[in-house]
């Protein structure tokens, strides 16, 4: 990729007002085609394409994050905001496979929400091409079709080759060949008119309150599993694993939560994928913070077991930016298993095909190196009048397929209750 830009570019941060705080919507904003990232603390939005990063060879290599800050340093920045996600930033979604290619975008246009009400807009473009219009905070056109109201659904595999899979997967590892695998399956949905990712996000944001609701070129969801997070020194990441079922039955809910705490298939399962991150950061920070134990994340359907992990870097001339961090976490045992190469061989022989960006590291990074980037879960990718829905479990030596099959299904809930409106 080239490292700075072939022309002088020029990004203009300023401070919204407050009546056009309230009124900025930033779904209708990023529209159809645009860029969302809204989490409970902030919500990011952006359009158009003032440069395209491409990291040809995948995250793996650690040169890529490097040129990516360096692309973003070298655009001249006049910023009266001064806080993280203003100026010039890169956003986007990346393949599940760290070696797989991916790119990311820096937008001409970029609008920030933070919940404490206040935002700020962001353009990016060459040196000579003057202020936008002050049109520039409304709304993107609404899509020219009515949503679908009829729908077809299609398990890849079906079932019954699902379930082999996890056996086979099961017998790997009780063998010795890893101790952690986790696989994916996929549910087809065919509908009758093209989607409309805006209602899809808008139900997502809604049903999930506390998770990043993302769009990113066709890909959709509500991710609960946070990456990393770098402010300045400050780093988190809070990786998820073990899951249980909701009933809506307050008391027969704490009792199922009580018993994922002490289940000793699921904290192992969480053990192995906290235990990595903690690895991975340690090395990176000083006063690195975390708990003794898992606490229970819930959400609309389903409780995880979450750990979230806190540190400072290293006090360094140079910090290694969030994108920088997402390469040396990514892929998590939550998402593929450990030992690293040994579980991507597997899930590459059982799955058969290449997730893309399911799994994958979605968000953005600012010119500082500051951002966020979540594990692209709950999620989906939409293609006109077909969405392809994703959902993964671990797998360790004592996982029984049924029940690997039935926590799939309940993971996707999350996006079949807000794609499919009959």
């Amino acid at each position: 990729m080239t490292p700075r830009p072939d022309v002088v570019m020029v990004a203009r941060t300023r401070a919204l007002l407050p009546r056009e705080v309230d009124r900025l919507d930033p779904v209708a904003w990023a529209g159809e085609e645009g860029f969302l990232y809204r989490s409970p603390g902030l919500a990011l939005a952006g359009r158009g394409v003032a440069a395209r990063l491409s990291l040809s060879d995948g995250l793996g290599r650690i040169s890529h994050p490097d040129a990516v800050a360096g692309y973003l340093g070298a655009i001249d920045a006049d910023d009266e905001v001064g806080m993280p996600g203003s100026g010039p930033v890169a956003v986007g979604s990346l393949p599940f496979d760290p070696g797989a290619p991916g790119s990311l975008v820096v937008p001409s246009m970029v609008v920030v929400k933070r919940e404490d009400g206040f935002g700020w807009i962001t353009t990016v473009a060459p040196r000579q091409g003057g202020r936008p219009d002050t049109g520039i905070l409304d709304p993107a056109p609404l899509p020219g079709s009515m949503p679908p109201d009829a729908f077809r659904l299609a398990p890849m595999p079906a079932h019954t080759d699902w379930l082999h899979k996890v056996e086979e997967a099961v017998a790997a590892v009780n063998a010795g060949h890893l101790e952690k695998v986790v696989l994916s399956r996929r549910v087809v949905v065919d509908a009758n008119r093209p989607l409309v990712v805006s209602d899809v996000l808008r139900r997502l944001a809604v049903l999930y309150p506390s998770c990043t609701v993302f769009s990113v070129d066709g890909f959709v969801g509500a991710s609960p599993e946070l990456l990393v997070r770098r402010t300045g020194r400050e780093v988190v990441s809070f990786p998820l694993a073990g899951t249980v079922a909701h009933s809506g039955d307050p008391t027969a809910d704490a009792r199922a939560a009580a018993a994922l705490l002490a289940s000793m298939k699921e904290r192992h399962e969480h053990e192995v994928a906290a235990r990595e991150v903690v690895r991975a950061l340690g090395d990176l920070c000083d006063d690195l913070s975390v708990p003794s134990s898992p606490s229970i994340v819930s959400l609309r359907n389903v409780s995880h077991l979450g750990t979230e992990i806190r540190g400072k870097l290293h006090e360094s001339a140079q910090l290694p930016s969030v994108l920088e961090l997402a390469a040396s976490l990514h892929p998590t045992p939550a998402v593929a298993g450990t030992p690293r190469e040994q579980a991507l061989a597997w899930i590459g022989k059982l799955e058969g095909a290449p997730r893309g960006p399911y799994a994958g590291p979605v968000g953005w990074m600012d010119a500082r190196g500051d951002g966020e980037f979540m594990v692209g879960i709950r999620s989906a990718f939409i293609e006109e009048n077909t969405a392809y829905l994703f959902a993964g479990v671990g797998i360790v030596g004592d996982s029984e397929p049924e029940r690997e099959l039935a926590e799939t299904q309940l993971k996707l809930q999350a996006l079949l209750a807000a794609v499919v409106r009959p």
